[in-house]
């Protein structure tokens, strides 16, 4: 797969919200504004959405092209 490629898939609005929650969050645990623990649900809950639907869209992509 070419750079261009997955550049152009990272422009996902899925992706841009997963990152913006990333930063915002990451930001407020370093500046002492919520708790590591709380954090770390968000955290986890973000990520682990992302890689799922991530997942599932490379399943389906992958059954179409057999």
């Amino acid at each position: 797969m070419k750079i261009k490629d997955r550049l152009a898939k990272l422009i996902d609005v899925k992706t841009l919200v997963t990152f913006t929650l990333t930063g915002a969050f990451t930001y407020l645990a370093v500046c002492g504004e919520i708790e590591p623990q709380i954090f770390m649900s968000v955290y986890t809950m973000i990520i682990g959405f992302y890689f799922g639907t991530q997942t599932i869209k490379s399943k389906k992509e992958e059954n179409e092209n057999d």
